[in-house]
């Protein structure tokens, strides 16, 4: 398979396609921090903190029922079908958020979102992981975290193009009665209907996955679409590999028994822990309450939004260097290198704040923890998450895996304003520093590396001997 000349240009579409969910997870995910200050003055709940931290987290419910049930949908549906009602259910958000008056709906709008976002940073790392061969899989798989940043990168810049620019000393009253406390806020949620809708109609022009075809005993289809890939001979090396490790593992309905198997739970419970210290890292506070840490820092409103876009181009600029180095540095050496480097940048910060430290240097140390992050835990977690589990369990594995991100990042949003007020800022940072550090040593003791191997190989070298 070394003389294997691969399609890169098809390959390339269908990753990108596919990709698109990643885009509109990290555009629904970021949007509402640039509208926050905005519909928080519309919908009159400047003075609740509940309802504030509600209308933030609440897509979190979302995505961890997404999450749930997209094990279940991948297994029976496989990863284009659900994919397409991802897209429906991002366009269905997107206009609704923007377009409601009351608190209520817009909950229910963002609730709807989440439900799209927990179907695609499931699926989409999952659909790439299994059209693209082992050489490239790592570059093609982070290519799903290339358009998240990217959507990340594009909801920030629509915030921040799309809100007038705000006089200083303005009071609540006057921000609330300007284009941005009526209107804007509202496309900034609408500008995500584009790409949406874009997603929806290409996701019928892609494929099924070819390892989902032949777990359907369609063969000959799976074997068009790899040699499509790679041609007949990799196509008929794919097959055998696939068939080979379906019949190990057997065509029977994944059930509970199989999840506590001696050779599946270690690699479950890898799983579970690399998707929850990939939130209980603790970066997506920065983008989540971007408004709490750079006014802290002594920025204005008008700067905060400004000083989003630079964390959002240097998010860009890493994960473009995680692209580069994932399939030759490999995956266990750059999750070593984020976790430990976290670690330090987060014992700096918690300084910087403790000593009251503001401006540049708070916005220094906030861009190289991004760095950090961009190039190792953020994409190479759902590189190494769409690897490691079998084929006969991949769906549910990845189900339970995304699942507990999710509900990792519940709990991250929702007890940063609690550690935030008992610890302050310094101390808060100072936890997740510690968090990083264990985080380090689990990586170091537990994660095997994955670089150029293919699937079937993961599994069989991850399950052997495991009796």
């Amino acid at each position: 398979m070394r003389d294997t000349k691969f399609n890169f240009t098809y390959l390339l579409f269908l990753a990108l396609v596919s990709a698109m969910g990643g885009f509109l997870f990290g555009y629904d995910w970021v949007v509402i921090g640039g509208a926050k200050p905005f519909y928080e003055l519309y919908f009159d709940i400047t003075s609740e903190p509940t309802l504030q931290g509600w209308a933030m987290s609440s897509a979190l419910i979302g995505c961890i029922f997404g999450a749930v049930i997209s094990g279940f949908v991948a297994d029976k549906f496989g990863r284009k079908i659900p994919l397409i009602l991802a897209a429906s259910l991002f366009i269905v958000s997107a206009f609704g958020t923007g377009y409601v008056d009351n608190f209520t709906p817009f909950i229910i709008y963002r609730l709807i979102g989440g439900l799209g976002i927990g179907l695609a940073s499931t699926l989409s790392p999952m659909y790439i992981a299994e059209i693209a061969p082992a050489k490239y899989r790592g570059q093609f798989v982070a290519i799903n975290q290339l358009t998240l940043v990217i959507g990340i990168l594009a909801a920030q810049v629509a915030n921040y193009f799309i809100a007038e620019v705000i006089p200083e000393n303005s009071t609540p009253e006057m921000i609330l009665n300007s284009w941005n406390g009526q209107t804007g806020w509202r496309w900034m949620f609408w500008a995500e209907l584009v790409s949406a809708i874009l997603f929806f109609i290409l996701m019928f022009v892609v494929p099924k996955s070819p390892r989902f075809l032949v777990k359907i005993n369609q063969d000959e289809t799976a074997k068009k679409v790899l040699a499509k890939i790679g041609g007949e001979t990799y196509a008929q090396e794919e097959l055998n590999s696939i068939k080979l490790t379906l019949q190990e593992s057997g065509h029977a309905k994944v059930n509970i028994a199989d999840l506590k198997s001696a050779k599946i739970k270690p690699i479950l419970v890898i799983g579970i822990v690399l998707a929850v210290f990939q939130q209980w890292c603790g970066i997506n506070i920065i983008f989540n309450y971007a408004e709490e840490i750079f006014t802290a820092a002594g920025y204005s409103v008008g700067d905060m939004l400004f000083n989003i876009v630079i964390t959002g181009s240097v998010n860009l600029i890493f994960t473009l260097v995680a692209m580069r180095t994932v399939d030759s540095w490999g995956r266990r050496k750059l999750m070593l290198l984020g976790s430990i480097g976290l670690g330090v940048v987060y014992l700096i910060l918690g300084g910087a704040y403790f000593f009251q430290f503001t401006g540049w240097p708070v916005l220094l140390l906030v861009i190289t923890a991004i760095a950090i992050y961009a190039m190792s835990l953020a994409p190479i977690t759902w590189v190494v998450l769409s690897e490691i589990f079998p084929n006969k369990i991949r769906g549910v594995a990845m189900s339970i895996a995304t699942f507990s991100l999710w509900v990792a990042s519940f709990v991250l949003t929702f007890t940063f304003p609690i550690l935030n007020d008992a610890l302050g800022a310094s101390g808060t940072f100072w936890v997740y520093s510690l968090i990083c550090i264990v985080g380090f040593l689990f990586i170091k003791s537990k994660l095997p590396e994955t670089k150029g191997k293919s699937l079937e190989e993961i599994e069989l070298e991850l399950t052997k001997d495991k009796e």
